[in-house]
């Protein structure tokens, strides 16, 4: 089956976008009238929250749509439309919440989404190649863009990179060109 041909969409089915992110898992049941208790993959869970269709990978992957959806705990809890039994809802134990990237809520112009920081090229003010952003993480006060630099070229195979963790604050980050896919950080190669 061609790529085209699993994303066409099939009666009463919608196609399946390209631009998919996981946002969250289901961990279990809430309640007894079907709701489900999500943990989401960002602190805001802003796509959880807002976005009205989701796709859950389990029995096989399908778009939900969203009754509602609130914090609680920490996590996420939300009711399906069509899903009123406790023992469905549980039954999605384990699944993974997606959500099509072009769904999101808009930022600002200084906010940003990790999953959009992932990937990009980070470079200092002098201009010289600090490496890629490959992950991101909070440790409490802010994020944190995890970087690391390609290897040497002379390199052997097995060598360890050192991957670089600079906060993701103003002190450091001058510029994010999310166009040119690059960071411009104010951290040198010695940090």
């Amino acid at each position: 089956m061609t790529d085209s041909a699993a994303n066409s969409p099939q009666p009463g089915i919608a196609a399946v976008p390209d631009d998919l992110i996981q946002v969250g898992h289901v961990t279990g049941a809430y309640g007894l009238r079907g709701a489900i208790r999500v943990t989401p993959y960002s602190l805001d869970a802003d796509a959880l929250l807002n976005v009205k269709t989701w796709w859950l990978d389990k029995p096989s992957l399908r778009a939900v749509k969203v009754r509602t959806a609130k914090f609680h705990s920490g996590d996420v809890t939300a009711t399906l439309v069509d899903l009123s039994e406790r023992d469905l809802a549980e039954a999605l134990k384990g699944a993974t919440v997606q959500v099509s990237r072009a769904d999101f809520p808009a930022l600002t112009e200084d906010e940003y989404y990790w999953t959009d920081l992932i990937g990009m090229d980070v470079v200092n003010l002098q201009g010289e190649a600090l490496g890629k952003v490959t992950d991101m993480m909070h440790n409490g006060a802010q994020s944190i863009l995890r970087i690391t630099p390609a290897p040497a070229a002379d390199a052997p195979l097995d060598a360890k990179v050192e991957e670089r963790l600079v906060p993701f604050v103003d002190q450091f980050v001058k510029t994010v060109d999310q166009n040119a896919k690059m960071i411009t950080l104010d951290w040198g190669l010695d940090y």
